[in-house]
């Protein structure tokens, strides 16, 4: 029975979300930040499968290890799908919350159509059964300025309908239960089961 996943993330908001999500399968979680080397995989796929999975793989096989990788973003109607699987990096050069979101804000200047998508991907590597993928989306709106303290990445910019208010604006708790990444999770725990024997 597996004890430990390995998560293949330096991302503290997406690390701590994976542990409450295993520490319920009395699963252990360690990350990037655990292994005895710094490693980087460069994520130059065109979509968010080809970047959790080239992250599960590589990682996997230089540690033979279990690795769960995630490639997530934001995909804006309005804009084609971007940033996709650019979010991270959407205002260049270092990864910045702040002005990815003040270029989302002016990239939305005066378009009717806010409708977007968080997008979550997760990969799973195992050096004896091979890899899988499951994605897990949440439907949403662009708001014109930031909303709320929690969260990070784009969730003060979110809308989500069916709680009637910014992502930034739920609790850790309440968006664990219905974010991309909680959906991707719910996906991948209905087949942890035949995964994990």
């Amino acid at each position: 029975m597996q004890t430990e996943i390995f998560i293949a993330s330096n991302n503290k908001g997406k690390i701590a979300e994976f542990r409450e999500f295993f520490a319920a399968k009395n699963i252990t979680v360690k990350s990037l930040q655990d292994l005895p080397e710094a490693v980087d995989v460069v994520e130059d796929g065109t979509t968010f499968e080809e970047n959790a999975r080239k992250k599960a793989e590589e990682i996997g096989r230089k540690f033979n290890i279990a690795v769960l990788a995630d490639d997530s973003g934001l995909e804006v109607d309005a804009l084609d799908g971007a940033p996709g699987v650019y979010s991270a990096r959407y205002a260049g050069g270092a990864k910045s919350d702040e002005a990815n979101n003040e270029k989302l804000i002016r990239e939305m200047t005066g378009i009717a159509d806010r409708s977007a998508r968080f997008v979550s991907v997760l990969a799973v590597y195992d050096p004896e059964k091979g890899t899988k993928t499951v994605r897990g989306t949440i439907e949403g709106e662009i708001g014109t300025e930031k909303h709320g303290e929690h969260g990070f990445g784009y969730d003060p910019l979110f809308f989500v309908k069916e709680k009637n208010c910014f992502m930034a604006e739920l609790s850790r708790e309440e968006k664990n239960e219905i974010s991309h990444r909680a959906n991707a999770l719910k996906k991948l725990e209905n087949e942890w089961g035949n995964w994990n024997q």
